[in-house]
């Protein structure tokens, strides 16, 4: 009974996750290192023969400019995805928050116990790409150890604010459409795979107000020597803003459906 309420509701994931582990360590990595290899070092050498896309990359390579931006977008994308089923089975099927809810344990606490292991679940998958970008030249930097924690904030930026929503769920039927209108569209045109400078005029505004953007600027900053992070403060007070915001956010909602 000593042990910090959110804390036994992080264990009670826990124990659930060391049953899928290998599942979803496996899915969630080996995506992004397909694309390592397949855009990174495959299309990379193409874009590394143009010397105008280089200079249009900050003057490093193409490997270089994606990987690290990795880190952010798997944040995301095992962030995003994991607030979704995962949280609504809680209140539909399996109906574990109902239960932790007939204990001592309040429905805030079971929402900041689920921060807990969003950070977790993320921490892992993204501790995973670290150690592949050390086996790259261009990557293999100290700015890993800043740009994982990063990476991981990046992830709860999205995991707070879709577990909000995917609380006030009846069903999961919305759920597909948060991942083919949101979490794709923002992998493909965050500023992973080409410089935000190169879409539209009216879309660049869009994709700086989302966390991804400032994530994948600081990640690909920390890590790679020359290329300027940018203005840090904004970047982290943006990201918390988001991770503030969801969480706040779910502490309402957990506490709206559970004591419905």
């Amino acid at each position: 009974m000593s042990t910090p309420a959110p804390l036994l509701v992080w264990e009670g994931h826990l124990a659930v996750y060391r049953k899928i582990w290998k599942s979803h360590v496996f899915g969630a990595f080996v995506q992004p290192v397909l694309y390592l290899l397949g855009m990174g070092i495959g299309v990379g050498a193409l874009v590394d023969d143009d010397a105008t896309s280089v200079a249009s990359l900050g003057g490093v390579s193409y490997l270089a400019f994606l990987a690290p931006a990795l880190l952010a977008t798997t944040a995301m994308m095992s962030g995003g995805q994991t607030s979704l089923w995962e949280v609504a089975d809680g209140f539909l099927w399996s109906n574990r928050y109902r239960a932790m809810s007939a204990t001592p344990v309040d429905p805030r606490q079971i929402a900041t116990g689920l921060a807990l292991w969003h950070a977790t679940r993320t921490a892992i998958v993204v501790g995973a790409m670290a150690l592949v970008l050390t086996l790259f030249d261009e990557t293999r930097s100290w700015g890993l150890l800043a740009a994982a924690p990063v990476a991981v904030l990046t992830g709860l930026a999205f995991a707070m604010p879709i577990s909000a929503w995917s609380s006030t769920r009846s069903s999961g039927a919305s759920f597909p459409s948060i991942i083919r209108f949101a979490l794709i569209p923002m992998f493909l045109f965050g500023g992973a795979f080409f410089p935000i400078e190169q879409l539209p005029g009216w879309l660049q505004p869009v994709a700086h107000v989302t966390p991804l953007y400032h994530g994948i600027e600081l990640c690909r900053g920390f890590v790679i020597d020359g290329v300027d992070p940018g203005p840090v403060p904004l970047h982290l007070a943006v990201i918390a803003a988001y991770v503030a915001v969801g969480t706040v956010a779910c502490w309402a909602t957990f506490t709206r459906r559970l004591r419905s």
